[in-house]
């Protein structure tokens, strides 16, 4: 069981940057980029091809987040310039790309096996936090910067943000680029850590990254920036978790994972909506007995002044 936590905890934080990337749109800019499913075995593609052909793996990594920035780039202008619906934008590019990530693998598959990837003797754990810790607080920097403010604030009231002289489609294609980067260094060190990789390695991620955010949000709180990047990346942990945890089940397949991906998401969000709509009543019924009890007092008063006369 130790063990397999362990190995649940590697992979939260190895798909955290992943989760990090679709909190960018998904929260930040609220845009739902599907570009996700294709930037993500884009990164994983590029690492090991790269890595296979003697690059050296960190090397091969930094390419894998240009590659994912500039698909989302391109997510950006389709929607930016070319007028194209956000979320078309995302499953165009995602269709494209995946032509395009056979281009680079030349096969269904590449095997990193005997070959020196970014994990070779070290601690997976180890690297990983260090990395994360690092990613995120770079962005939480990035986000009280002009441009990360102005990124936050797109997302928020792009009509106020235009008013300030702010290019709205600039800060959009750089954030769906920075998000899409994010995805693919996600992808390529999956890649690594996996020992292989091939062109449907991205297939549902998106769903995986929103479960994180959700699931982050719903337990943690994301109230400031430096929590709700915490919470993804703790999200991303729990998720691995709770899937490692319904693989212990007998009569649960592995056929059966995205069933339970999509009803831990139902939960997450379905909880705080009921707990909110509770608080609610609750505060509603309060205010009632409060009004009974002052409307109370107030007729006695009045029956206590005309018995007096």
């Amino acid at each position: 069981m130790l063990t397999t936590m362990g190995g649940a905890v590697e992979s939260g934080l190895l798909y955290a940057l992943m989760a990090l990337g679709v909190y960018i749109t998904f929260r930040i800019l609220d845009f739902p980029d599907l570009t996700v499913d294709g930037s993500f075995a884009t990164g994983a593609a590029i690492g090991a091809v790269m890595t296979v052909n003697g690059t050296a793996p960190w090397l091969a990594i930094v390419c894998a987040f240009i590659g994912g920035g500039l698909a989302g780039v391109f997510t950006g202008l389709l929607h930016t310039k070319g007028k194209i619906n956000g979320l078309l934008s995302g499953i165009i590019m995602m269709i494209a790309l995946y032509s395009i990530n056979l281009r680079i693998l030349d096969k269904p598959n590449v095997s990193l096996r005997n070959t020196n990837n970014l994990f070779e003797n070290v601690s997976v754990l180890l690297v990983m936090v260090v990395f994360v810790v690092i990613v995120k607080l770079l962005l939480d920097l990035f986000f009280k910067t002009d441009l990360g403010l102005s990124l936050r604030a797109t997302g928020d009231n792009s009509r106020m943000i235009r008013s300030f002289g702010v290019n709205t489609d600039n800060t959009i294609i750089f954030g769906i680029a920075l998000s899409n980067a994010l995805v693919a260094t996600s992808g390529a060190l999956i890649a690594h850590y996996q020992k292989f990789a091939d062109a449907s390695l991205g297939v549902g991620m998106i769903v995986i990254g929103l479960a994180s955010v959700i699931i982050g949000e719903a337990i943690f709180g994301a109230r400031t920036i430096f929590r709700a990047t915490l919470a993804v990346v703790l999200g991303s942990i729990v998720y691995r978790i709770i899937y490692a945890l319904a693989l212990q089940i007998e009569w649960l397949e592995a056929s059966d994972m995205k069933l339970i991906t999509a009803v831990i998401i139902v939960f997450a969000l379905v909880v705080p909506s009921t707990r909110r709509v509770m608080n609610q009543k609750n505060m509603a019924r309060s205010v009632q007995r409060k009004c009974w009890h002052h409307w109370k007092k107030h007729n006695q008063e009045v029956d206590a002044n005309v018995g007096n006369r």
